[in-house]
């Protein structure tokens, strides 16, 4: 009979489910039975995860005229701030896109996932473009024309053309076709991936401005109006002299 450990390790290094591991089920040792839960608990959860990238993939596929036709998301991050920059990002993903295994929309994922998977997808993407759009320009022509153009730039920057551009709730000027996604994010693989780097990148930004500007707490908000925000800006008020990354 094995052990434990034994059985916890060769648990570890089964993908499927296998016919030794429903002789398991009549084992009577609590450890056991634990070990074995958990591992269909992982597998379940692995299966839903599976599920979901290839829904994903179907919903960008759906709108290829032809196989070799290639889908680029967009998406920004940075339009409900008070202070910083929007940032928004284009990305064209290839045919295969195991390794994004769980990859959603930005603001479901946390932190440390969604700086893994901003690293594999710049490591696997055709083509990726980030663009900065500045709050000097938000404030210039106002935050939804601001996001627009700079969602436009992201895409004429890619260093591959796409042939169709799916855009996380936004109308776009580019040459090619280009379908407006109400919450893209959470249907379209590619949105997702540029949500993903989207927001990645603001949030670095923010956290080199907190660095100057400590007062305003911007590693925990993101700019965002949270009470401790405008609570800041009361006291110290609103900073110009940042310029082109903050609106205050």
């Amino acid at each position: 009979m094995k052990t434990i450990k034994e059985i916890s390790e060769r648990l570890k290094s089964t993908e499927i489910p296998q016919q030794w591991m429903k002789e398991l089920e009549t084992d009577h040792r609590i450890g056991v039975k634990t070990e074995l839960e958990r591992w269909y608990r992982k597998f379940e959860k692995k299966q839903q995860l599976k599920k979901m990238l290839q829904e994903k993939i179907d919903f960008d596929d759906s709108y290829k005229v032809a196989d070799t036709e290639l889908v680029a998301g967009v998406d920004e991050a940075g339009r409900g701030p008070l202070a910083g920059p929007v940032v928004c990002a284009a990305v064209i993903l290839p045919d295969e896109v195991d390794c994004l295994l769980g990859l959603d929309d930005s603001k479901k994922t946390p932190k440390q996932e969604r700086n893994r998977l901003a690293s594999l997808i710049k490591e696997i993407a055709v083509s990726y473009s980030i663009h900065i759009q500045s709050a000097e320009r938000i404030d210039s022509v106002n935050i939804y024309a601001a996001t627009r153009e700079s969602m436009e730039t992201a895409v004429n920057n890619l260093s591959v053309y796409p042939s169709i551009v799916l855009a996380d709730a936004m109308a776009l000027k580019v040459n090619c076709r280009c379908e407006s996604i109400i919450k893209g994010d959470a249907q379209s693989l590619a949105i997702a991936a540029a949500s993903i780097l989207a927001k990645t990148t603001r949030d670095d930004l923010m956290d080199e401005l907190d660095t100057c500007y400590p007062m305003y707490q911007f590693k925990k908000n993101a700019g965002y109006g949270t009470p401790e925000h405008v609570e800041a800006l009361r006291i110290h008020g609103r900073v110009h002299s940042i310029g082109k990354l903050l609106s205050l």
